[in-house]
């Protein structure tokens, strides 16, 4: 082939992967889903939490409808110590979260668990220790695309 016909080629290619990207408005359920487990993973080593448990492992697309689906994962840790209770637990965990992502409070009722979500990752986390120096975080994703 010429060098104009292979120049044709690259070109509509590259058009073809551009306009195919265009509909696409933020992560997938699988995308998201990876980022908050991420999140959770990195927020109970910013907080050196011990004897971390991963309590849902998430990994699978939850229907949502419309062919969209949504992913959670969880975990718990323990604190050094058993004197720190739930408020202070949380109040840890959401200080120490502003060193993994953003995330901006959408509920915080004093002693309920504390809501958090971060509209970029469409993920949302709840901070919900129980106290007696154990940590416990939770998320979700949005409804997103399954693919």
């Amino acid at each position: 082939m010429t060098r104009f016909v292979w120049r044709g080629v690259l070109l509509c290619a590259a058009m073809v992967l551009t306009v195919s990207g265009c509909g696409e408005s933020g992560p997938t359920a699988a995308e998201a889903g990876e980022t908050l487990k991420s999140h959770i993973t990195e927020l109970m080593k910013e907080r050196h939490a011990l004897d971390v448990r991963i309590t849902d492992s998430g990994g699978r697309d939850i229907p949502c409808g419309e062919g969209k689906a949504k992913r959670t994962f969880a975990a718990t840790g323990r604190y050094g110590t058993e004197r720190l209770e739930s408020d202070s637990l949380n109040d840890l965990l959401l200080g120490s979260l502003s060193g993994v992502a953003p995330y901006r409070i959408v509920e915080d009722r004093g002693d309920a668990p504390l809501k958090l979500a971060n509209d970029d990752y469409k993920t949302r986390m709840t901070l919900e220790s129980p106290g007696n120096g154990q940590y416990a975080v939770r998320g979700e994703t949005e409804c997103l695309p399954i693919s």
